[in-house]
Protein backbone atom coordinates (compact mmCIF):
# COMPACT_ATOMS: atom_id res chain seq x y z
CA UNK A 1 0.00 0.00 0.00
CA UNK A 2 2.66 2.41 1.11
CA UNK A 3 5.00 1.52 -2.65
CA UNK A 4 1.50 1.74 -4.24
CA UNK A 5 0.80 5.21 -3.11
CA UNK A 6 4.88 6.37 -3.29
CA UNK A 7 4.44 5.38 -6.97
CA UNK A 8 1.93 7.20 -7.20
CA UNK A 9 3.37 10.42 -6.25
CA UNK A 10 6.39 9.30 -8.60
CA UNK A 11 3.66 9.62 -11.32
CA UNK A 12 1.85 12.81 -10.74
CA UNK A 13 4.64 14.57 -9.99
CA UNK A 14 6.35 13.26 -13.22
CA UNK A 15 3.36 14.64 -15.11
CA UNK A 16 3.21 18.15 -13.59
CA UNK A 17 6.80 18.52 -14.55
CA UNK A 18 6.03 17.26 -17.97
CA UNK A 19 3.55 19.71 -18.48
CA UNK A 20 4.97 22.47 -17.01
CA UNK A 21 8.14 22.09 -19.19
CA UNK A 22 6.25 21.85 -22.38
CA UNK A 23 3.36 24.28 -21.89
CA UNK A 24 5.06 27.64 -21.16
CA UNK A 25 8.60 27.73 -22.42
CA UNK A 26 7.71 27.77 -26.08
CA UNK A 27 4.70 30.39 -25.84
CA UNK A 28 7.90 32.26 -24.05
CA UNK A 29 10.26 31.85 -26.90
CA UNK A 30 7.58 32.69 -29.44
CA UNK A 31 6.75 35.84 -28.11
CA UNK A 32 9.79 37.47 -28.44
CA UNK A 33 10.80 36.18 -31.52
CA UNK A 34 7.39 37.83 -33.16
CA UNK A 35 8.09 41.36 -32.07
CA UNK A 36 11.24 40.91 -33.09
CA UNK A 37 10.44 40.44 -36.56
CA UNK A 38 7.75 43.37 -36.38
CA UNK A 39 10.08 45.68 -34.71
CA UNK A 40 12.86 44.94 -37.74
CA UNK A 41 10.09 45.03 -40.41
CA UNK A 42 8.89 48.92 -39.17
CA UNK A 43 12.41 49.84 -39.39
CA UNK A 44 12.83 48.75 -42.45
CA UNK A 45 10.23 51.19 -43.32
CA UNK A 46 11.02 53.46 -41.62
CA UNK A 47 14.52 53.53 -43.00
CA UNK A 48 12.84 53.28 -46.56
CA UNK A 49 10.34 56.27 -46.06
CA UNK A 50 13.96 58.20 -44.94
CA UNK A 51 15.77 56.86 -48.07
CA UNK A 52 12.67 58.37 -50.21
CA UNK A 53 12.45 61.80 -48.90
CA UNK A 54 16.25 62.59 -48.75
CA UNK A 55 15.90 61.25 -52.64
CA UNK A 56 13.20 63.65 -53.13
CA UNK A 57 14.86 66.12 -50.90
CA UNK A 58 18.40 65.63 -53.52
CA UNK A 59 16.12 65.70 -56.63
CA UNK A 60 14.53 69.05 -55.83
CA UNK A 61 17.94 70.39 -54.79
CA UNK A 62 19.18 69.35 -57.71
CA UNK A 63 16.61 71.50 -59.95
CA UNK A 64 18.34 75.12 -60.78
CA UNK A 65 17.44 78.01 -62.86
CA UNK A 66 19.96 80.62 -64.46
CA UNK A 67 19.09 83.99 -65.68
CA UNK A 68 20.86 84.62 -68.21
CA UNK A 69 20.95 88.32 -69.97
CA UNK A 70 21.35 89.20 -73.58
CA UNK A 71 21.11 92.26 -74.67
CA UNK A 72 19.74 91.99 -78.43
CA UNK A 73 16.47 90.17 -79.52
CA UNK A 74 16.42 86.85 -80.02
CA UNK A 75 16.06 86.69 -83.85
CA UNK A 76 19.41 88.08 -83.88
CA UNK A 77 22.05 85.95 -84.66
CA UNK A 78 23.53 85.74 -80.94
CA UNK A 79 19.56 85.15 -79.92
CA UNK A 80 19.34 82.46 -81.73
CA UNK A 81 22.37 80.77 -80.47
CA UNK A 82 21.42 81.61 -76.91
CA UNK A 83 17.98 79.46 -77.65
CA UNK A 84 20.37 77.00 -78.96
CA UNK A 85 22.15 77.21 -75.71
CA UNK A 86 19.01 77.15 -73.21
CA UNK A 87 16.97 74.63 -75.12
CA UNK A 88 20.73 71.83 -75.16
CA UNK A 89 21.16 72.28 -71.58
CA UNK A 90 17.35 71.18 -70.35
CA UNK A 91 17.73 68.63 -72.61
CA UNK A 92 20.88 67.07 -71.13
CA UNK A 93 19.46 67.82 -67.64
CA UNK A 94 16.14 66.77 -68.46
CA UNK A 95 14.46 69.85 -67.11
CA UNK A 96 16.38 69.67 -63.86
CA UNK A 97 18.47 72.74 -65.51
CA UNK A 98 16.50 75.79 -66.65
CA UNK A 99 18.22 79.10 -68.67
CA UNK A 100 15.66 82.16 -68.12
CA UNK A 101 16.92 84.17 -71.22
CA UNK A 102 15.83 87.70 -70.47
CA UNK A 103 16.80 89.58 -73.88
CA UNK A 104 16.34 92.94 -75.45
CA UNK A 105 18.40 94.41 -72.76
CA UNK A 106 15.25 94.45 -70.73
CA UNK A 107 17.89 93.85 -67.80
CA UNK A 108 20.20 96.45 -69.03
CA UNK A 109 23.07 97.33 -70.87
CA UNK A 110 26.32 94.96 -71.49
CA UNK A 111 28.34 97.60 -69.18
CA UNK A 112 24.91 97.71 -66.35
CA UNK A 113 24.73 93.70 -66.69
CA UNK A 114 28.47 93.10 -66.53
CA UNK A 115 28.74 95.45 -62.99
CA UNK A 116 25.87 93.33 -62.07
CA UNK A 117 27.53 90.01 -62.38
CA UNK A 118 31.16 91.14 -61.11
CA UNK A 119 29.51 93.04 -58.06
CA UNK A 120 27.88 89.45 -57.14
CA UNK A 121 24.17 89.75 -55.14
CA UNK A 122 23.22 86.69 -58.08
CA UNK A 123 20.44 88.16 -60.15
CA UNK A 124 22.64 87.59 -63.04
CA UNK A 125 23.75 84.10 -63.32
CA UNK A 126 24.92 84.08 -67.48
CA UNK A 127 25.34 86.82 -70.06
CA UNK A 128 26.45 87.19 -73.57
CA UNK A 129 28.29 89.32 -74.18
CA UNK A 130 31.07 91.01 -76.79
CA UNK A 131 34.78 89.51 -76.07
CA UNK A 132 35.97 92.83 -75.62
CA UNK A 133 33.39 93.80 -72.91
CA UNK A 134 35.70 92.83 -69.64
CA UNK A 135 38.54 94.73 -71.58
CA UNK A 136 37.97 97.75 -69.26
CA UNK A 137 37.25 95.41 -66.29
CA UNK A 138 41.18 94.71 -66.81
CA UNK A 139 40.97 91.53 -68.99
CA UNK A 140 44.07 92.28 -70.34
CA UNK A 141 43.83 88.69 -72.83
CA UNK A 142 40.51 89.86 -74.34
CA UNK A 143 41.92 93.16 -75.56
CA UNK A 144 43.39 91.40 -78.02
CA UNK A 145 39.80 90.15 -79.87
CA UNK A 146 38.93 93.41 -80.39
CA UNK A 147 41.94 95.03 -82.16
CA UNK A 148 40.69 96.32 -85.22
CA UNK A 149 41.93 93.98 -88.13
CA UNK A 150 43.07 90.87 -86.42
CA UNK A 151 40.63 88.13 -87.77
CA UNK A 152 41.10 88.07 -91.61
CA UNK A 153 38.11 85.88 -91.99
CA UNK A 154 35.42 83.76 -90.06
CA UNK A 155 37.48 80.41 -90.63
CA UNK A 156 40.52 82.60 -88.97
CA UNK A 157 38.26 83.29 -86.21
CA UNK A 158 37.29 79.93 -85.20
CA UNK A 159 40.76 78.38 -85.50
CA UNK A 160 41.48 80.54 -82.46
CA UNK A 161 37.91 79.70 -80.66
CA UNK A 162 39.13 76.26 -81.45
CA UNK A 163 42.42 76.12 -80.08
CA UNK A 164 44.31 75.90 -77.40
CA UNK A 165 44.65 79.31 -76.72
CA UNK A 166 40.88 79.51 -76.17
CA UNK A 167 39.94 78.41 -72.67
CA UNK A 168 43.03 80.02 -71.80
CA UNK A 169 41.35 83.65 -72.78
CA UNK A 170 37.96 82.31 -71.59
CA UNK A 171 38.87 81.61 -67.80
CA UNK A 172 41.26 85.02 -67.48
CA UNK A 173 38.82 87.11 -66.26
CA UNK A 174 38.35 83.64 -63.28
CA UNK A 175 41.74 84.01 -62.83
CA UNK A 176 42.55 87.55 -62.31
CA UNK A 177 39.39 87.17 -59.69
CA UNK A 178 36.69 89.16 -61.31
CA UNK A 179 34.09 86.38 -60.60
CA UNK A 180 33.04 85.69 -63.76
CA UNK A 181 34.22 82.44 -66.27
CA UNK A 182 33.92 81.88 -70.13
CA UNK A 183 31.73 79.70 -71.06
CA UNK A 184 32.46 79.73 -75.10
CA UNK A 185 33.07 81.64 -77.95
CA UNK A 186 30.69 82.45 -81.30
CA UNK A 187 30.69 85.32 -83.10
CA UNK A 188 28.21 87.67 -85.04
CA UNK A 189 29.61 88.57 -88.12
CA UNK A 190 32.18 91.32 -88.72
CA UNK A 191 31.35 95.12 -87.65
CA UNK A 192 30.50 98.15 -89.67
CA UNK A 193 30.31 101.53 -89.39
CA UNK A 194 26.47 102.96 -90.13
CA UNK A 195 25.51 106.91 -90.51
CA UNK A 196 22.65 109.18 -90.58
CA UNK A 197 23.77 111.32 -93.54
CA UNK A 198 24.95 109.82 -96.57
CA UNK A 199 28.63 108.79 -96.69
CA UNK A 200 30.91 107.30 -100.02
CA UNK A 201 34.63 106.24 -97.80
CA UNK A 202 36.61 106.63 -94.69
CA UNK A 203 37.53 110.34 -95.24
CA UNK A 204 33.38 110.87 -95.17
CA UNK A 205 33.68 110.11 -91.38
CA UNK A 206 36.02 112.53 -90.09
CA UNK A 207 34.25 115.14 -87.83
CA UNK A 208 31.69 112.57 -87.17
CA UNK A 209 30.42 112.10 -83.70
CA UNK A 210 30.32 108.01 -83.69
CA UNK A 211 28.75 106.33 -81.14
CA UNK A 212 31.09 103.75 -79.16
CA UNK A 213 30.82 101.37 -76.50
CA UNK A 214 33.14 102.13 -72.82
CA UNK A 215 35.95 100.38 -74.43
CA UNK A 216 39.70 102.18 -75.32
CA UNK A 217 39.87 100.41 -78.05
CA UNK A 218 36.94 101.33 -79.68
CA UNK A 219 37.44 105.07 -78.73
CA UNK A 220 41.28 104.47 -80.05
CA UNK A 221 39.49 103.26 -83.32
CA UNK A 222 37.25 105.66 -84.29
CA UNK A 223 40.12 108.68 -83.28
CA UNK A 224 42.42 107.34 -85.72
CA UNK A 225 40.09 106.77 -88.02
CA UNK A 226 39.48 111.21 -87.64
CA UNK A 227 35.93 110.72 -86.05
CA UNK A 228 34.55 111.97 -82.01
CA UNK A 229 34.09 108.83 -79.94
CA UNK A 230 31.01 109.39 -78.19
CA UNK A 231 29.94 106.99 -75.27
CA UNK A 232 26.39 105.92 -75.36
CA UNK A 233 24.25 103.27 -73.76
CA UNK A 234 23.20 100.59 -76.98
CA UNK A 235 19.35 101.17 -75.12
CA UNK A 236 19.85 104.22 -75.92
CA UNK A 237 21.69 104.48 -79.53
CA UNK A 238 18.15 104.42 -81.82
CA UNK A 239 16.55 107.75 -79.97
CA UNK A 240 20.41 109.07 -79.80
CA UNK A 241 20.86 108.83 -83.88
CA UNK A 242 17.37 110.12 -84.43
CA UNK A 243 18.29 113.14 -82.55
CA UNK A 244 21.60 114.14 -83.77
CA UNK A 245 23.42 113.19 -80.36
CA UNK A 246 25.76 111.09 -82.70
CA UNK A 247 25.83 110.81 -86.09
CA UNK A 248 26.84 107.14 -86.73
CA UNK A 249 27.61 104.25 -84.69
CA UNK A 250 28.84 99.99 -85.81
CA UNK A 251 26.98 96.69 -85.32
CA UNK A 252 26.91 93.68 -86.81
CA UNK A 253 25.04 93.51 -89.78
CA UNK A 254 22.49 91.37 -88.21
CA UNK A 255 21.76 93.24 -85.09
CA UNK A 256 22.02 96.23 -87.31
CA UNK A 257 18.78 95.16 -88.85
CA UNK A 258 16.89 93.24 -85.70
CA UNK A 259 17.47 96.43 -83.93
CA UNK A 260 15.94 98.55 -87.00
CA UNK A 261 19.11 101.43 -86.62
CA UNK A 262 18.15 101.36 -90.56
CA UNK A 263 15.55 103.69 -90.12
CA UNK A 264 17.51 106.48 -88.47
CA UNK A 265 21.17 105.68 -90.22
CA UNK A 266 20.13 104.09 -93.33
CA UNK A 267 23.67 103.85 -94.84
CA UNK A 268 25.46 100.88 -94.56
CA UNK A 269 29.81 100.79 -95.10
CA UNK A 270 31.26 97.57 -94.97
CA UNK A 271 34.64 98.17 -93.54
CA UNK A 272 34.80 94.89 -91.70
CA UNK A 273 36.87 96.61 -89.00
CA UNK A 274 36.24 93.93 -85.65
CA UNK A 275 35.00 90.29 -86.08
CA UNK A 276 31.92 90.73 -83.73
CA UNK A 277 33.66 87.45 -81.28
CA UNK A 278 31.06 87.04 -78.90
CA UNK A 279 30.90 84.83 -75.91
CA UNK A 280 28.83 83.50 -72.76
CA UNK A 281 30.11 84.05 -69.05
CA UNK A 282 28.47 82.92 -65.83
CA UNK A 283 29.52 84.20 -62.52
CA UNK A 284 31.72 81.86 -60.45
CA UNK A 285 28.84 82.06 -57.59
CA UNK A 286 26.68 80.31 -60.02
CA UNK A 287 28.90 78.06 -61.13
CA UNK A 288 30.01 76.90 -57.69
CA UNK A 289 26.73 75.75 -57.37
CA UNK A 290 26.62 73.68 -59.25
CA UNK A 291 27.14 70.04 -59.18
CA UNK A 292 30.01 68.50 -61.35
CA UNK A 293 27.41 66.86 -63.43
CA UNK A 294 26.04 69.87 -63.99
CA UNK A 295 28.47 72.19 -64.59
CA UNK A 296 29.64 69.11 -67.19
CA UNK A 297 26.10 69.87 -69.10
CA UNK A 298 26.63 73.12 -69.06
CA UNK A 299 30.13 72.97 -71.12
CA UNK A 300 28.71 70.09 -73.09
CA UNK A 301 25.78 72.69 -74.51
CA UNK A 302 28.11 75.67 -74.60
CA UNK A 303 30.24 73.50 -77.27
CA UNK A 304 27.09 72.48 -79.14
CA UNK A 305 25.69 76.36 -78.82
CA UNK A 306 29.31 77.34 -80.49
CA UNK A 307 29.11 74.76 -83.39
CA UNK A 308 25.43 75.89 -84.26
CA UNK A 309 26.52 79.80 -84.02
CA UNK A 310 29.46 78.46 -86.22
CA UNK A 311 26.70 77.01 -88.78
CA UNK A 312 24.54 79.67 -88.79
CA UNK A 313 26.40 82.75 -88.87
CA UNK A 314 27.07 83.60 -92.17
CA UNK A 315 24.54 82.37 -93.93
CA UNK A 316 21.92 84.27 -91.42
CA UNK A 317 24.04 87.46 -91.99
CA UNK A 318 23.76 87.41 -96.07
CA UNK A 319 20.28 86.91 -95.65
CA UNK A 320 19.96 90.04 -93.82
CA UNK A 321 22.40 92.13 -96.05
CA UNK A 322 19.83 91.22 -99.34
CA UNK A 323 17.31 92.39 -97.20
CA UNK A 324 18.84 95.38 -96.33
CA UNK A 325 19.59 96.14 -100.11
CA UNK A 326 16.19 95.17 -100.92
CA UNK A 327 14.50 97.31 -98.68
CA UNK A 328 16.70 100.51 -99.73
CA UNK A 329 19.48 100.69 -97.68
CA UNK A 330 22.50 102.54 -99.29
CA UNK A 331 25.12 99.53 -98.91
CA UNK A 332 28.56 100.82 -99.36
CA UNK A 333 31.40 98.74 -100.36
CA UNK A 334 35.07 98.67 -99.46
CA UNK A 335 37.39 97.67 -102.17
CA UNK A 336 40.70 98.88 -100.73
CA UNK A 337 41.04 98.00 -96.85
CA UNK A 338 44.63 99.13 -96.14
CA UNK A 339 44.18 103.29 -95.67
CA UNK A 340 41.55 101.88 -92.54
CA UNK A 341 44.21 99.62 -91.52
CA UNK A 342 46.63 102.53 -91.80
CA UNK A 343 44.55 104.26 -89.78
CA UNK A 344 44.25 102.29 -86.84
CA UNK A 345 47.96 101.84 -86.63
CA UNK A 346 48.58 103.56 -83.98
CA UNK A 347 46.23 102.01 -81.49
CA UNK A 348 46.79 98.29 -82.92
CA UNK A 349 50.62 98.69 -81.97
CA UNK A 350 49.95 100.13 -78.66
CA UNK A 351 47.16 97.86 -77.74
CA UNK A 352 49.66 94.91 -78.28
CA UNK A 353 52.39 96.01 -76.68
CA UNK A 354 52.14 93.89 -73.79
CA UNK A 355 50.90 90.80 -75.30
CA UNK A 356 53.49 90.65 -79.08
CA UNK A 357 53.98 86.98 -78.51
CA UNK A 358 50.90 86.06 -77.97
CA UNK A 359 49.19 87.99 -80.25
CA UNK A 360 51.38 86.65 -83.03
CA UNK A 361 50.13 83.57 -82.06
CA UNK A 362 46.32 84.26 -83.02
CA UNK A 363 47.66 86.34 -86.37
CA UNK A 364 49.53 83.04 -87.25
CA UNK A 365 46.88 81.33 -86.82
CA UNK A 366 44.98 82.58 -90.14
Amino acid sequence: MKKRWISTALCAAMVAASLAGCGSKPAETAAPTTAAAASSEAADKTEAAAEDTSAAADTAEAEVTLVFAEVNPLDTIVGQTDTAFKEKVEELSGGKIKIDIQASGVLGSENDVLDTMLGGGGTIDMSRISAFALTSYGAEKSVLLSIPYTFVSRDHFWKFATSDLAPEFLMEPHDNGLGVRGLYYGEEGFRHFFTVKEIKGLEDLKGMKLRVSNDPIMNGMVNGLGANPTVVSFDELYSALQTGVVDGAEQPIANYKSNAFQEVAPNLILDGHTLGAIQVIITDEAWDKLTEEQQNILTEAGKYASEFNRKISEEAENKVLDELKAEGCNVIEVPDIKPWQDACKDIIESSTANNKELYQQILDMQ
